[in-house]
C-alpha cells in the first residue's frame, strides 16, 4: 500500500513561496528572450503559442473576439492575454509573480489596451477572492506551464467551472503528462529515459536546478520548485467532476520550447521529435459548462 502524501495548504507554504521566488526571478530573463518575443505584439499582429492553437480557438469566436470576455489563469507576463484583447475581446489575466503583472500592466498601457486587458496578481487558488466575478466568463484560457505548479486541480477545475458563464468554455493547452515521466539521459545525448513516476500519487517532486527553459545560461537564486504530475485521467475526470463537459481532446507531437535535449526545432518556435513521432509531448482540450 502507497502512503498517502502529507496535505498542503493550497495558500501558503513552502512550495507556493519556492516556486513564486522562482518565476518572480525569472520575469526580466523571459522578457529578453527570443523565445518570448513581442515584436509582432507590438506590430498588431500577435500570434498565441502554437499553429494548434489558434486552430482550436477558431471556434470559440466564430463571430469575431469583439465583446467576448475571457478569463487567462496563469498568464505569466500576459503575451497570450494581450494577443486576445488585441483581437478585440475583454481580457483579465491573473497571476501570482508581482513582477510579471507589474510587466504585463506596463505592456497592455505601451499597446494601448488597458481599456481591454486588466491583470491581477493573485495566487490561483485565492482567484475567487481576488476576482469575485457574478456574471461569468465566455472562455477561460490557460496553456503550457500551468497545473505542473498547482497540487490540487480537482480544486483548479472547480474555480474554471465557477468563473464560466453556463454555456461558457474552456481552452487548456499543456505538456504531456506521459511525457513528464522523461528526463534527458545524465549525458546529454539520445533521447530522453524514463526517470520520474506517472502515477505520483499526489507526491511532489522537489526539484534544486539551475538554469531556464527559456535560458540554458541562466544562473538563478531560486533553484528549487516543487512540481507534481497530474495523470491524464485525473485532469479529464476534475473538469467532468466540476460540471464541465469535454468537447475535444487532441494530442500533441510538438511542444513551444525545447523539452529535451533530443528535440529539434520543426518549424519556427515549434520543438518536435527529430525523425519518428515517438510519444506525445502535448496536449490541448476544450470544456463546456453545462447550462445546469
Amino acid at each position: 500500500m502507497v502512503d498517502a502524501p502529507e496535505p498542503v495548504s493550497l495558500r501558503e507554504g513552502e512550495w507556493l513561496e519556492r516556486n513564486r521566488a522562482r518565476w518572480d526571478e525569472v520575469v526580466p530573463l523571459h522578457v529578453a528572450s527570443p523565445m518570448y518575443d513581442h515584436t509582432a505584439l507590438r506590430d498588431g499582429r500577435g500570434r498565441l503559442s502554437t499553429p494548434a492553437e489558434e486552430a482550436e480557438l477558431a471556434d470559440y469566436a466564430p463571430d469575431g473576439w469583439s465583446g467576448l470576455r475571457v478569463l487567462h489563469l496563469q498568464c505569466h507576463f500576459g503575451g497570450d492575454t494581450l494577443v486576445l484583447a488585441q483581437r478585440g475581446a475583454e481580457v483579465v489575466g491573473l497571476d501570482f509573480s508581482w513582477p510579471a503583472i507589474e510587466q504585463a500592466r506596463a505592456e497592455a498601457a505601451e499597446l494601448g489596451l488597458t481599456g481591454r486587458a486588466r491583470f491581477v496578481h493573485a495566487n490561483l487558488y485565492d482567484a475567487r477572492h481576488a476576482l469575485p466575478d457574478p456574471e461569468g466568463f465566455d472562455i477561460v484560457y490557460t496553456t503550457w506551464g500551468t497545473i505542473t505548479w498547482l497540487p490540487d486541480v480537482a480544486e483548479w477545475a472547480r474555480i474554471i467551472a465557477w468563473f464560466l458563464k453556463p454555456g461558457g468554455r474552456l481552452y487548456f493547452a499543456d505538456s504531456h503528462p506521459a511525457a513528464w515521466s522523461l528526463d534527458d539521459p545524465e549525458s546529454g545525448e539520445g533521447l530522453p529515459q524514463l526517470r520520474y513516476p506517472y502515477f505520483s500519487d499526489g507526491r511532489p517532486e522537489v526539484l534544486d536546478e539551475q538554469g531556464d527553459y527559456a535560458d540554458g545560461d541562466a544562473v538563478l537564486e531560486n533553484t528549487v520548485t516543487w512540481e507534481w504530475a497530474h495523470p491524464t485521467s485525473e485532469v479529464l475526470t476534475a473538469l467532468l467532476d466540476a460540471g464541465l463537459r469535454l468537447d475535444f481532446f487532441h494530442e500533441h507531437d510538438r511542444t513551444p520550447w525545447r523539452m529535451f535535449q533530443a528535440l529539434v526545432e520543426v518549424e519556427p518556435g515549434l520543438w518536435g521529435w527529430p525523425a519518428q513521432r515517438w510519444m506525445p509531448l502535448g496536449f490541448s482540450l476544450g470544456a463546456t459548462r453545462t447550462a445546469s
